[in-house]
């Protein structure tokens, strides 16, 4: 079995992680084989098991690069720009949950039930990483916000839950049969979250 060099490595990581995106996006985790994703990178399948130690490794690994991409442009957009910790929240959740909606690898997570099995492969130690790194985006606008006293008091780590927890909103988009009444619902659940974590602040 012929070894790979350092380039070549990262080459076929690289390329399994973009072949993971689409696949996964397209078809889940469940319906997408070794197979599918070894063949455009041009190696066996075996080959597969030198660089994850199974296809939920790499979905796990597409799924953190995605959530940090996804990060980063929709803070840039929201609370990084937003002096008002009010309008700042709510384009931030809006942000959020547009992409809830509309980004196919996301959404996957959803039809798929893909999220649960990922929990059950995983062990406690590296979900509570993953939290963590998720919070660790959102917690220096939160302490900053405080220390202005612009924000309701209380653990930053807590009040990023909080925010965190709007994501779950368009998972059950389906239930409301009507869009128009889910959007007005959406919107409104939002804007009081956001308020409520400035009301009373300063008085």
């Amino acid at each position: 079995m012929r070894g790979f060099d350092d380039d070549e490595r990262e080459r076929i990581r690289r390329e399994l992680r973009e072949t993971g995106r689409d696949l996964f996006a397209r078809h889940g985790l469940e319906k997408t084989t070794i197979a599918d994703l070894t063949d455009p990178v041009g190696i066996a399948t075996g080959t597969f098991y030198r660089f994850y130690d199974s296809k939920d490794r790499l979905y796990y690994e597409v799924l953190r690069e995605e959530g940090e991409r996804l990060a980063e442009e929709i803070i840039g957009k929201s609370l990084a720009v937003e002096d008002d910790p009010e309008d700042a929240i709510v384009a931030f959740l809006t942000l959020l949950c547009d992409e809830m909606e509309t980004n196919p690898l996301v959404h996957r997570l959803v039809v798929d039930d893909d999220l649960r099995r990922l929990t059950e492969q995983f062990t406690d130690a590296e979900m509570q990483a993953e939290r963590d790194e998720s919070m660790a985006y959102l917690t220096p606008f939160i302490e900053a916000w405080q220390d202005e006293g612009k924000l309701r008091a209380g653990d930053p780590e807590v009040l990023a839950g909080v925010l965190g927890m709007a994501k779950f909103v368009p998972y059950h988009r389906e239930d409301f049969h009507d869009d128009e009444y889910y959007r007005d619902v959406r919107e409104t659940f939002i804007e009081t979250l956001a308020a409520g974590l400035v009301r009373g602040v300063g008085e």
